[in-house]
């Protein structure tokens, strides 16, 4: 039985020496130094302070009267970017913002923080308080759609709903990940910081993988060379959240859509069945060439539900007041 004993001591031994190979690999220095989010922005960047959050956000068109806003609301591990096609064909309908959640893109991102879905929608409703948005169609993708739901739920500057293949009914995160402990939280967010990794793993959701170009990559990328990255992915990998929002579906009020991409490999058959039927009120626009990022890969059919919805949400309604200018903080130039 001696050698028995051998064999799992030496067994064990190999699995601690995996584990601290794996914390040295997490906790090794990053080949390139973070740097302050307004030294990456681009021109077409604004940053406004929400809650103590530097928020990064765009727009498209110009508020009036008659016109709602979009704002739009991006998935895990992306950015606004994610709107850059479907957001200037909406712009002819709608006042378009579009912003990077806290933890993504060049927004702020503390550690310790809330990232989970409640906290997210608080600063969602924050920002629109922040810019003095009105007549308010809340769109989102991916995660963003279930943010997106809570806010139309709960903030009465709301008029419409847009989810985007939501992570309402499932979140498309393998439920192993709420089992992840030290260092695998900062393993994956090295890994989401990797331009190569990221690639893959996008490319891999799109039926049509020639979307994710380059630039593509090169803009989602910005977020890991940000001041703050690593610290505050890592506590963000660390928040798991199984989809709760289900019940939220029936509290829904205001007029809704439904874009939905059929061919989305990280959902199972049938989904877009029940979340019809858990919000049977909303019109729908299903993509049967579309993968996981419908606005992506079908930007012209999103704009012409969400045009149908804006027609919905205004009918009747006396136009609010144009918004004065955001307080924004436009980005000093590199250094």
């Amino acid at each position: 039985m001696k050698w028995l004993k051998r064999l799992g001591l030496g067994f064990v031994g190999l699995l601690v020496a995996a584990w601290l190979g794996l914390v040295a690999w997490a906790y090794w220095p990053a080949s390139s130094r973070e740097v302050p989010a307004a030294n990456l922005a681009g021109p077409g960047d604004r940053f406004v302070d929400v809650e103590g959050l530097q928020l990064r956000y765009r727009t498209w068109g110009e508020p009036g009267p008659g016109k709602p806003t979009a704002l739009l609301i991006h998935g895990f591990a992306n950015s606004l970017q994610s709107f850059r096609l479907v957001a200037p064909l909406l712009a002819e309908r709608y006042y378009v913002v579009a912003y990077d959640m806290p933890g993504y893109g060049l927004s702020s991102k503390p550690a310790p923080f809330d990232y989970r879905n409640a906290s997210q929608a608080r600063v969602a409703s924050a920002l629109i308080r922040a810019l003095g948005l009105t007549d308010v169609v809340v769109g989102g993708h991916s995660l963003g759609g279930a943010i997106a739901l809570r806010v139309a739920v709960n903030d009465p500057a709301v008029v419409g709903l847009v989810v985007m293949n939501p992570g309402i009914v499932t979140t498309g995160v393998p439920p192993i990940a709420k089992y992840l402990v030290f260092p695998f939280p900062r393993l994956q967010a090295k890994l989401f910081g990797d331009p190569a990794f990221r690639a893959d793993f996008l490319r891999r959701s799109f039926v049509d993988p020639s979307i994710v170009t380059d630039q593509v990559v090169a803009d989602l990328s910005l977020a890991a060379r940000s001041e703050g990255y690593l610290r505050g992915m890592t506590n963000l990998m660390g928040q798991y959240q199984d989809a709760d929002e289900i019940p939220l579906l029936a509290q829904v009020k205001v007029p809704s859509l439904i874009v939905w991409g059929a061919q989305d490999r990280g959902k199972p058959a049938g989904e877009f069945d029940e979340l019809k039927s858990l919000l049977p009120a909303a019109a729908t626009v299903y993509v049967e060439t579309s993968g996981h990022y419908v606005q992506e890969e079908a930007p012209a059919e999103t704009a012409a539900g969400m045009f149908a919805l804006a027609d919905t949400v205004m009918a009747g309604r006396a136009p609010a007041a144009t918004p004065p200018p955001p307080d924004a903080v436009s980005p000093p130039p590199a250094t």
